[in-house]
């Protein structure tokens, strides 16, 4: 049986799957239980599993991760949503010294199945604080691992995966495109692997890798150019860290060409990374500088400002062309 879910609301059925199939699962975080959260993505699983499973927090990151871990070593499957990912910083001290640590300071004893869900990214005219894309600092942190998906379909599967995996996930959402889109969606449990990279769209020319609210934009792009005979290659990364260094290293050696797309600021970025990979295993088959169209090494603007941060489809358009075109 399927439904056709926006990914909210795939997020939601996600996490009424795993609270019905394992008893160890709770959800909690600011206002996750009563209202449902800021944007109602755990709507009505308070009224359905309880108190006891699904609750609100106080008004404190660096609480909800902390004791996030207390539950992990002890048999629990946390998952706590922040609620925007610009308001995880307080958090930071317990995400870096124990939530990824655990494993390796326990060596192996314990591990912590922590999610961490947030709604990222800008887009949606919000305050300050409200818009940061900061999947690249947590990339860095060993002993994490960094989920974000583009559609309904990913949405779930990689959240259910990310919530069985014996260890912490980073699951960003990105909210510009909570509603944008439904899909058809099987109502059971299902999985995608974390770490495997999906190839939207195959081409000869040159590839471009990007995630999470990017990828329409991407795809708007490459629609923009149908009439310009470039035959581009959309590679949809899913998962920051671990990397699926392969998906996009062959398809350089096919294209020669590689464009990184992606909505946070460019220096130090996960572009940069990308490109390094490249460098390292496919230099002698490129035929362009590989390239990045990113956001600007800035606080991200307030409403009237981010249509001039977000890398547009007009910008894309006109980047792949010159990459091309070299």
């Amino acid at each position: 049986m399927a439904n056709t879910l926006n990914i909210v609301q795939a997020v939601n059925q996600a996490l009424m799957n795993e609270l019905e199939l394992d008893k160890s699962v709770v959800v909690y975080g600011e206002d996750v239980g009563l209202e449902g959260g800021v944007f109602r993505a755990t709507v009505d699983l308070q009224k359905k599993f309880g108190k006891e499973r699904v609750f609100d927090s106080p008004l404190a990151e660096s609480g909800i991760a902390g004791t996030a871990v207390g539950m992990a070593v002890t048999g629990l499957k946390p998952v706590i949503e922040m609620q925007f990912s610009g308001f995880a910083y307080p958090a930071f001290n317990q995400i870096i010294s124990h939530v990824a640590r655990m494993r390796n300071r326990s060596r192996g004893r314990y591990t912590a199945p922590i999610v961490i869900r947030a709604p990222y990214g800008g887009g949606i005219r919000a305050l300050e604080h409200h818009s940061e894309s900061t999947e690249a600092l947590y990339a860095q942190i060993p002993g994490l691992k960094v989920v974000i998906p583009s559609t309904p379909y990913d949405a779930k599967g990689l959240l259910i995966a990310a919530i069985r995996d014996p260890d912490p996930v980073i699951f960003w959402e990105p909210k510009r495109i909570y509603r944008a889109f439904k899909q058809e969606i099987p109502e059971e449990a299902y999985e995608i692997p974390i770490g495997k990279a999906k190839i939207l769209q195959e081409g000869e020319d040159i590839t471009i890798v990007t995630w999470g609210a990017m990828v329409r934009d991407v795809q708007k792009a490459v629609d923009l150019i149908k009439n310009e005979n470039i035959s581009p290659e959309i590679i949809d990364l899913r998962t920051i860290a671990p990397m699926d260094r392969d998906s996009f290293i062959e398809s350089v050696k096919k294209t020669g060409r590689i464009l990184v797309v992606h909505e946070a600021p460019k220096t130090l970025g996960v572009g940069a990374e990308i490109i390094s990979i490249v460098n390292e295993k496919a230099f002698l088959y490129l035929e362009a500088p590989p390239t990045r169209l990113t956001g600007f090494d800035t606080t991200f603007p307030l409403p009237r400002g981010e249509k001039h941060y977000i890398p547009t489809p007009e910008r894309i358009a006109k980047t792949i062309l010159e990459v091309v075109r070299y």
